[in-house]
């Protein structure tokens, strides 16, 4: 027998007698669906473990209060998102309570005033809600950005005492949870004023080859924005998911997490251009500023610097002097223009030989017009990074030359992040991993906001055998590109395979197969991760998939690239599969 201090999470079905009444094996079915795909997958991401279940209900045990409230918090989001096309009479809601307390420890099951406290916390939870503890609420209210609302003292059943309870609030607008059909995220909850979203300007010049100037646009806005440390800025990747679509702000406020959304339209006539930009309250729908500009095309840099500074004033926030410096630009108009054309190639989705050599022909006519422009050599720098992983050209040298050209990047653009993370890259896949972390490091520096640098940042932290101080950079990448996770979700799982905590492993893999149904290393980490398991069966399952996917696929070739430092976590690896008898 032993007591300590855990957290205690405790949950269960509204209504279920009356849901039962109904569809008896329909309830069945979609809770057994919840459990399996939502709450146990969470749980275990966030190192919980489940202590029991009952009909309607289950009981897990943290180690960390943290964990337990940001897992109660994205079960009854995703939840939310699960029951949006579901008739509300038929919706299978939580409850959830969770107390931070003393427990008795014997035989994997849990005892004590601390269970029963947070047993009847969660009874006098709201539907979808979930209600914490005083204990539990004072414990995080500094460490994570989520806001609770006060309820006062209850006396609760067969508690000989009142406990102070706070509701979590789940949405960023409280009045409407149950209308929210996308994601909201932590950041959404703490009803940040200073986050922003950029969605694509729409190209109005009537010519679709001009699509990669108004996309050019869209990104260096983005790009001048994330500089700014007081604001939150998503990542182009999930900003562009709205492209030529004509969503709801107030949804995409809700699907990004963000208070405002700018939005607007490019038309560029011979050596004129126009941009029109409108900055919208997600909460509203309302306008907060909006502004037409009409400038020669020879004054794009200042028009940019321009519209930065109107929505920065709109917002209300105060620039640092370091904030003002300019990132690195070109000084011949043609060659912006080509570096637009080869970035917006760099960020295409067809990659091949042809892409290849079409990136290089137009970003090293970019260099020969402006040979101190920057981010033309940093492009060139990633092209080649691909080619090096893809082997289009059969080059031999293509990390040296990606290398040479990052080199060339840094040293012309000391205050450009595009350098620096370029930089960042090419050493990681060198195995330069210190490098490649105080890379990255100058990367966030420059820009706070730079969620592609966060992941390789975290990244980095996995192979060099610390992946749990890398988990936070990851997490903060996904917050930054909410819809393009699936990269992140494989550094995740990661991250913690390579921890040993095979559970939250296997879950973030199932997660990032899902979102990448082709893939074959998550495939084989996540054989590895059931392997660690005993889930034999799950595994051959999964590496039969991925030898349907890739017949030629060994995984100690591709652990073999991999830029992982030390001998024991390759080892972990592989020994995961040998646990499941299948080859490495």
């Amino acid at each position: 027998m032993e007591r300590r201090l855990t957290a205690i999470l405790a949950a269960d079905v509204v209504g279920y007698s009356r849901l039962m009444g109904l569809d008896e094996s329909g309830t069945l079915s979609a809770l057994k669906a919840h459990r399996s795909e939502v709450a146990d997958r969470k749980i275990a991401e966030h190192q919980g473990r489940i202590v029991k279940l009952t009909g309607d209900g289950m009981l897990a045990e943290f180690p960390s209060v943290v964990n337990a409230v940001t897992c109660a918090a994205e079960i009854q989001r995703r939840m939310c998102e699960r029951n949006v096309d579901t008739p509300e009479e038929r919706r299978i809601e939580f409850r959830i309570g969770v107390h931070l307390g003393d427990v008795i420890f014997e035989d994997n099951d849990i005892f004590g005033d601390g269970v029963n406290v947070a047993a009847r916390i969660e009874s006098v939870a709201k539907p979808g809600g979930v209600a914490v503890s005083g204990a539990v609420r004072d414990s995080v209210a500094n460490r994570l950005d989520l806001a609770f609302e006060d309820t006062g003292e209850q006396m609760l059943k067969n508690i000989d005492r009142p406990v102070r309870i706070f509701d979590l609030i789940l949405f960023a607008d409280p009045s409407s949870p149950r209308t929210a059909q996308g994601r909201s995220s932590p950041k959404a909850l703490a009803n940040e004023g200073a986050s922003i979203a950029v969605l694509p300007f729409n190209n109005m010049s009537g010519d679709p080859e001009q699509e990669y100037f108004s996309d050019g646009i869209t990104e260096d806005i983005i790009t001048d924005l994330s500089r700014i440390a007081g604001l939150m800025v998503v990542a182009r990747n999930s900003s562009f998911a709205y492209k030529n679509k004509s969503p709801d702000i107030r949804v995409v406020g809700r699907e990004l997490g963000v208070a405002s959304v700018l939005e607007g339209s490019v038309r560029r006539a011979g050596d004129r251009i126009r941009i029109t930009a409108q900055l919208i309250d997600t909460a509203t729908g309302g306008h907060r500023w909006a502004e037409r500009f009409d400038r020669d095309l020879t004054d794009i840099f200042e028009l940019q610097d321009e519209v930065t500074r109107r929505i920065v004033d709109a917002l209300k926030i105060k620039l640092q002097p370091a904030e003002e410096t300019h990132r690195s630009r070109a000084s011949n108009i043609q060659a912006h223009d080509l570096f637009l054309r080869g970035r917006e190639l760099l960020l295409g989705s067809k990659k091949d030989r042809e892409v290849f050599d079409q990136i290089v022909a137009t970003l090293r006519r970019a260099i020969e017009l402006d040979p101190g422009f920057a981010q033309p050599y940093a492009g060139l720098s990633m092209a080649h990074c691909l080619d090096f992983q893809n082997h289009w050209t059969g080059a031999l040298d293509a990390l040296d030359v990606a290398s040479h050209f990052a080199t060339e990047a840094v040293e012309k653009g000391p205050n450009d992040p595009y350098a620096h993370y370029t930089m960042a890259v090419v050493e990681t896949w060198k195995r330069n991993l210190a490098r490649a972390k105080a890379e990255t490091e100058k990367a966030l520096v420059l820009n706070p906001n730079y969620a592609l640098a966060y992941g390789t940042r975290g990244l980095v932290d996995v192979y060099l055998g610390q992946p749990i101080a890398g988990v936070p950079y990851i997490e903060r990448a996904i917050r930054l590109d909410p819809i393009f996770t699936q990269q992140y979700t494989h550094f995740l799982g990661s991250a913690y395979l390579v921890a040993e905590q095979y559970e939250a492993a296997a879950s973030a893999f199932r997660e990032r197969i899902r979102l990448a149904p082709k893939t074959d290393l998550s495939r084989a980490f996540l054989a590895s991760s059931l392997g660690h398991l005993g889930k034999i069966d799950e595994a051959r399952g999964v590496w039969h998939e991925l030898m349907m996917i890739n017949p030629r696929y060994s995984l100690a070739d591709h652990l073999g690239r991999l830029p992982f430092q030390n001998q024991a976590d390759l080892d972990r690896i592989s020994t995961g599969l040998l646990l499941a008898g299948l080859p490495d």
